[in-house]
């Protein structure tokens, strides 16, 4: 775990280009739409959650990829250590670097959008049981490309299909947190689907990366 953290920080791929591209599409957003604070306060929730879902995906093209360049994942597979429990943290290392800076963030952007004051709670609390989904499965992504010549944009073309759900429920949940509304349903949806990936998704990527390295 300390060894993924502490690469994560020093390729640049996952604290600082996360927060940096969330960012930056929550200040654009409103010179595309116009400054309408009506508009932006609907909008807000589906926004700042598609913003979090696609800074996600930046980094995870380096996910395995530069255990595989310098054989770490070789002797990863061959270690008494399970392949299974190797992904999972490494998907765990991934949501510390990336996912949960971008939900303590989440709130601050949500002022420049003009989030209703209810939905910032749920906002957070959504994302929190959501982005554990989107760090699993954008392991098994990396899993699948990995060693592929340009993997990243293959990577991006299976991944996103898996990301619909989550951006779905997730978005969701924050729009009916802000207007008030019931979201105990989207909320379980959520939560059911990060529990499932995070209870199948380990195993097939295991699999996966046995296959790649043979």
């Amino acid at each position: 775990m300390l060894r993924d953290l502490r690469l994560a920080l020093r390729a640049g791929g996952g604290f600082g280009l996360g927060l940096a591209f969330f960012l930056i599409v929550t200040v654009l957003v409103p010179f595309s739409v116009g400054p309408q604070s009506e508009l932006l306060g609907r909008i807000a929730p589906g926004v700042l959650w598609l913003g979090a879902l696609l800074a996600c995906l930046l980094s995870l093209d380096r996910l395995l990829a530069l255990d595989w360049e310098d054989g770490t994942l070789d002797l990863m597979a061959t270690a008494p250590l399970p392949l299974e429990a190797v992904v999972t943290i490494k998907a765990l290392a991934h949501w510390i670097t990336t996912s949960l800076p971008l939900v303590l963030a989440a709130p601050v952007l949500g002022v420049l959008l003009n989030l209703p004051t209810a939905g910032f709670l749920w906002l957070v609390v959504s994302l929190l049981l959501g982005t554990p989904a989107l760090s699993v499965i954008g392991t098994f992504g990396a899993a699948l490309t990995v060693g592929l010549k340009r993997g990243g944009l293959l990577m991006s073309l299976l991944v996103l299909p898996l990301y619909v759900p989550t951006l779905i429920f997730g978005a969701e949940a924050a729009r009916r947190g802000a207007a008030g509304m019931a979201v105990e349903t989207p909320l379980l949806m959520l939560a059911g689907i990060s529990a499932a990936t995070l209870a199948l998704l380990p195993f097939a990527s295991a699999a996966v990366l046995r296959v790649n390295l043979r």
